[in-house]
């Protein structure tokens, strides 16, 4: 049979260059990940745990992930494949991250029940931009604040529109789908799912593995890549680039799952599932982020610092035990908090988060006033943002009127002397109360108003 045609890619810069390259490999490094339960399944099933050891025994190898741009942001579902490539980039392999420009118009099936609703090429282009950023800043914060990983391997980004540039969908078809069989495509568990639904499947979910299985084929050929990894639901796309590679090539190529990311009830979590934690910060904050992984059950969270940190086994069993002597300080919950939003959002994000959790939670006055707009715009998200002319003689009842927090009169006036009215944290009473600077008035020049239990009001002072 004719092999497909291979287009000539660009170079393509890395983001990170090895000091030297290391020849010699942990042979335990996939126990140590299944350890851990970062790696689920290997593929083939039967050959593949032995023969993929000996590969990476063999020297460094190239490992690949693919991320369809359907948003502008990575999410929680999507921390753990990059988690997985940077083990193995820590092991001294190269990684490469594959942004589907390309595939993210046709729409993935896989583990969805209806189709993916089309986005625009403008759209694309706009989420494209966003996961790159994201990319680039987890692989950047694992390399600088995670210790521990052996020198050697690359880091790349890359977008598969540049390999389907230049070719007709006849051509395509031609050279590529006709190594698919049908048969063995409808097998799939998410076609078949899919077949069997009420909405049924289109065309373009349809061929949807093949465009996957070629961009495993591209990255073979350009870049010597003989491992993808994936979500458990992404094994049937997995075996068909397997499959297309060993028919064309002969060479043994292995795919490896990572488990899918559910809460306590079993649900996963994700963007199709509406209830993403984002790893963008303009979307989910890092306090957000620390919040969601502090408030984590117990009997989640040990799997959860295996899964999302590199701390190492018995430094987690160790945290453990001490969990079980001291549950009510709650240990693993803050110490994966913190490791998870160093990895995502860098040291900056992680203080971010612990001065928010301060504010909010221990009414700190000392970490509000340390707080820049932002923080106080993230962590109070629904509440109204106001800019107030500071004037000499400015009451408390001015400010809660000129931000509209109470009504005019004495139903207003009754509202603060009741104590119903605080002004960073701390209750006021009277209504003509003159508001002060360092009291009323952080030195970051800024106050947190609050009227009842829940109606927050962030407030910047101009000219003061």
């Amino acid at each position: 049979m004719a092999a497909p045609m291979i287009h000539a890619l660009r170079p393509v810069p890395c983001l990170f260059r090895p000091l030297y390259r290391r020849i010699s490999h942990s042979a335990g490094f996939l126990e140590a990940a299944g350890r851990r339960g970062l790696f689920k399944d290997v593929f083939p099933a039967e050959s593949g745990p032995s023969q993929l050891s000996e590969l990476l025994r063999s020297g460094p190898q190239t490992v690949y992930c693919g991320f369809d741009p359907t948003a502008d942001s990575l999410h929680i579902g999507n921390l753990l494949t990059v988690l997985g490539l940077v083990h193995f980039h820590r092991a001294g392999h190269n990684i490469i991250a594959v942004i589907g420009g390309a595939t993210g118009l046709l729409g993935d099936p896989s583990g969805r029940m209806n189709e993916r609703e089309a986005l625009s090429q403008e759209k694309i282009t706009e989420n494209i931009r966003g996961i790159r950023r994201c990319l680039e800043r987890l692989f950047s914060n694992c390399e600088t604040l995670v210790p521990g990983a052996r020198p050697g391997g690359t880091v790349r980004v890359l977008n598969n529109e540049q390999w389907y540039r230049q070719r007709g969908a006849a051509e395509f078809l031609g050279s590529v789908g006709r190594h698919f069989r049908m048969g063995t495509m409808m097998s799939r568990h998410s076609v078949q799912s899919r077949l069997s639904s009420p909405e049924g499947m289109s065309l373009a979910e349809f061929v949807y593995q093949v465009f996957q299985s070629y961009d495993f084929y591209q990255l073979n050929q350009t870049h010597d890549c003989r491992i993808q990894l994936g979500g458990t639901d992404q094994l049937g796309n997995i075996m068909s680039g397997h499959d297309f590679i060993h028919r064309i090539t002969g060479e043994e190529v292995f795919g490896i799952t990572l488990p899918l990311i559910t809460n306590s009830a079993g649900d996963k979590l994700g963007k199709s599932a509406g209830n993403a934690i984002w790893l963008s910060r303009d979307k989910t904050s890092p306090f957000e982020l620390y919040q969601f992984f502090v408030r984590q059950p117990d009997g989640i969270v040990e799997r959860f610092l295996k899964l999302f940190t590199f701390i190492p086994l018995p430094e987690i069993e160790q945290v453990m035990e001490q969990h079980g002597k001291e549950p009510e300080k709650r240990l693993p919950h803050k110490r994966l908090a913190a490791e998870v939003t160093k990895i995502v959002h860098g040291k900056e994000g992680l203080e971010s988060a612990k001065r928010c959790t301060q504010a909010l939670y221990n009414s700190s006055l000392e970490a509000l006033e340390k707080m820049s707009d932002q923080e106080l715009q993230e962590l109070f998200r629904e509440a109204p943002f106001a800019e107030v002319l500071l004037e000499p003689g400015t009451r408390v009842m001015d400010l809660c009127l000129k931000v509209s927090a109470i009504p005019e009169g004495a139903r207003g006036y009754e509202m603060i002397s009741s104590g119903g009215v605080s002004i960073n944290h701390k209750k006021v009473t009277n209504p003509d109360e003159v508001l002060l600077l360092g009291h009323h008035i952080l030195h970051n020049g800024l106050s947190l108003l609050r009227v009842g239990k829940k109606n927050f009001y962030i407030v910047k002072w101009l000219h003061l």
